[in-house]
């Protein structure tokens, strides 16, 4: 097998050196990503780009349901909740092993746990772990026995199965964690379907067939994830033969490949949001006038027809509506209304604010970002604001706007896919979820009442409650504007005519344990 893999890879090398590349290897899946990881540690990151690789070295406890987000199991076989909703009791797989040949069992998963949760931890300084908060509700966990774990919760949280279903919950192999230390991110062991074996920092991310797999071995001998940053070099590539899948296919050349009958595209809508923080630390958007301003002064409907073609719908708030039982569908879309805009601008004084405007170059979720940035400057502009834009790098973006936007920025752009209506709202819109305090609230907003109803939805066990108290929230945070809310996106991705038994998932996740290419 090693010989097969550095015979594979010396391939991949002479193939990656250059641009394009007339065809790829048979049975080796190519994928064009959007960036570069930042890290293949699943508990150190956040990007849905770097998510995309990890689900499919690694495997969690639970895993979604296929075409769903409906929890089902994976290493773990089935569990069980006490009455009171505290705990959690997972029976694990007795015949799993990670990558580099250590035993998967209860031990494992208190490591991982406790590593990202317990600042006594060992290897609590491999971090940091900024989406810890999925489980801050998790008192202790506990090795029952070798393959019984217990989870005890502080309150009843209801999120906690689909947040295990997240990548946050997949679990790396402590021997790794022991071994490389703060470079684990480098040197990945999972219990995946497939297995790390390379990455060439902006060239490619190789992992190979796990034969051992214990959910049935890939068809696929080995996937290259290549980072391609440029929305028109992915499009050539694909076009020219030098990738088999793409993800997030530019709205303009949608039709490029449905019109080519070499592609399929495939599409699959999902929990996605589109939006602009707001620094509202600062002026000018310290005032509620002013933010909501910019939502009137923006013209969404020419953004999802013109920009996004037709790829996305206008969005009314801070709930995607693939959460049908959560979403207000009573609020409508702040209206494109400019001379509202004006006229609120004037009551706030806010006449010819000069206003730092975020953009990043791609990203995970982020469609176009910097035609819709010019877009949304141009209708600032429109209205009396003077935008001046700083555009970055996706992983460099991230590392700007994920501290805070004080003493930077008055406005950045941003995108979710999220799991459960609680992920978004509790991560980036309470008080406790400030920069300072590990959260992703760039912009600062805070309104106790919505930090009260968030509290009460994750903690309630009726699905019924927990829909009012999110309708609830939403209806707040529409009309206080923290964000400027734009689109909500219909996902996709086009494959060669060769790739076989691919789809999307409403995770927003590439799974290519099924994927086969002839």
């Amino acid at each position: 097998m090693k010989r097969v893999v550095q015979s594979l890879l010396f391939g991949l090398v002479a193939l990656t050196s250059s641009p394009l590349w007339a065809e790829t290897p048979p049975n080796v899946l190519i994928v064009g990503q959007i960036a570069e990881p930042q890290s293949l540690d699943p508990h150190a990151v956040t990007a849905v780009n770097d998510f995309r690789i990890l689900v499919n070295v690694y495997d969690g406890l639970v895993r979604y349901a296929d075409g769903t987000l409906n929890v089902e199991p994976s290493l773990a076989t089935d569990w069980t909740i006490s009455d009171d909703g505290l705990e959690y009791t997972f029976n694990l797989r007795d015949d799993v092993s990670f990558h580099d040949g250590s035993p998967f069992n209860a031990e494992a998963v208190v490591f991982n746990f406790e590593r990202m949760l317990n600042e006594d931890h060992p290897y609590y300084d491999t971090g940091p772990f900024p989406l810890a908060f999925y489980f801050g509700q998790v008192d202790t966990v506990e090795a029952v026995s070798e393959y019984q774990v217990k989870f005890t919760l502080t309150e009843p949280f209801a999120p906690f199965l689909s947040n295990l279903a997240y990548p946050t919950g997949l679990i790396i192999s402590p021997q790794a964690v022991r071994e490389h230390g703060e470079e684990v991110g480098r040197n990945p062991s999972g219990t995946g379907a497939f297995q790390f074996e390379e990455w060439q920092a902006n060239q490619r991310v190789v992992v190979t067939r796990n034969p051992d797999y214990w959910d049935g071995a890939p068809s696929l001998e080995a996937v290259v994830f290549r980072p391609i940053t440029d929305a028109n070099t992915r499009v050539a590539e694909m076009l020219s033969g030098g990738i088999d899948l793409m993800v997030e296919v530019p709205p303009d050349n949608v039709s490029t490949f449905v019109d080519d009958g070499s592609f399929e595209l495939y599409e699959q809508a999902g929990p996605h949001l589109w939006f602009l923080i707001l620094n509202m630390k600062e002026a000018p958007f310290n005032n509620k006038a002013m933010r909501q301003a910019v939502n009137y002064a923006i013209d969404k409907e020419s953004l999802v027809n013109d920009i996004l073609q037709g790829t996305a719908t206008v969005a009314t708030g801070p709930t995607p509506p693939a959460f049908g039982w959560a979403y207000n569908d009573d609020l409508e879309p702040y209206p494109y209304d400019p001379d509202r805009a004006r006229e609120l601008i004037a009551e706030a004084g806010g006449e010819g604010a000069e206003i730092t405007f975020y953009v990043t170059e791609g990203g995970s979720g982020m469609l176009d970002p910097i035609s819709m940035g010019t877009a949304i400057q141009a209708d600032l502009a429109a209205v009396g604001l003077d935008v001046s834009i700083e555009t970055y790098e996706w992983n460099t973006f991230l590392g700007e706007v994920n501290p805070g936007l004080e003493g930077k920025a008055d406005m950045a752009e941003m995108a979710w896919m999220t799991n459960d209506p609680d992920t978004l709202p509790f991560l980036a819109l309470r008080t406790e979820a400030f920069p300072e305090n590990g959260g992703f609230n760039s912009g600062y907003y805070s309104n106790p009442e919505v930090d009260e109803l968030l509290n009460q939805a994750r903690t309630s066990t009726n699905q019924d409650e927990r829909a009012r108290l999110y309708r609830e929230m939403q209806a707040i945070v529409y009309d206080d504007a923290p964000w400027a809310f734009i689109a909500n996106w219909q996902q996709n991705a086009v494959a060669t005519d060769a790739v076989e038994n691919f789809k999307l998932q409403p995770s927003f996740l590439l799974q290519l344990q099924d994927v086969s290419k002839p």
